[in-house]
């Protein structure tokens, strides 16, 4: 019966633009979280910051465009507390992203750094993927969402794995407590990155759960 008045009413699409944005905008900012990570010229990875600093205000602005949406439409595609909390976790991992970027240049994190460079390509593959299951809510393709969702989970276990061997080896190699801080911080801020990932995509199943 709920399919059936969803059908039968008219309902306000604006919201899948807006949400392909602020996929897109992440995409974009993780492929440049990439870039700087691997990069080993100081003065280039300060111009791949003010980027990422660039987009991650982009994103709150179509965050703010999507819960402006939300308190003025009566009927939405579908529940207002999927639309805000998948407009939060997509939000949430930019904010990450530009955090982990931002303590790298304030700490003067050496890099390229192994781990760092894995979770900025977990990040930037999450983000892919949460960009395809996104782009699938137009017409509800629910296979392409679950298979994209079924990868993002995957990558948070590789990365939760990642963390794991990263910060053993930080504290078997490093002796400066001050230096494991920072480098630990910067971990831990990456990998709630790929957190909030796997958190979309939870968000995206669930709208497929009462939508099909």
């Amino acid at each position: 019966m709920a399919n059936l008045f969803k059908f039968l009413i008219p309902q306000e699409k604006k919201f899948f633009p807006l949400f392909e944005k602020a996929s897109g905008n992440l995409l974009e900012t993780s492929k440049i979280l990439t870039k700087m990570v691997n990069c080993s010229d100081h003065e280039k990875r300060k111009e791949y910051l003010r980027e990422i600093e660039k987009l991650e205000h982009i994103g709150d602005s179509v965050t703010h465009q999507i819960f402006t949406e939300l308190s003025t439409t009566f009927i939405t595609p579908f529940d207002r507390e999927d639309i805000h909390a998948l407009a939060s976790a997509v939000d949430d991992v930019v904010d990450f992203i530009h955090g982990s970027a931002k303590r790298i240049e304030i700490y003067k994190i050496p890099v390229p750094d192994n781990n760092i460079s894995k979770f900025a390509e977990l990040i930037e593959k999450g983000s892919e993927e949460l960009n395809k299951a996104i782009y699938g809510l137009r017409g509800l393709k629910v296979d392409d969402i679950k298979v994209a969702c079924v990868h993002i989970n995957s990558i948070e276990n590789h990365a939760d794995d990642v963390f794991d061997n990263a910060i053993a080896r930080l504290f078997e190699e490093k002796k400066d407590a001050i230096e494991i801080i920072k480098v630990k911080e910067v971990l831990s801020v990456l990998e709630t990155a790929t957190d909030k990932c796997e958190d979309a995509a939870n968000v995206l199943e669930t709208i497929i759960v009462k939508n099909v």
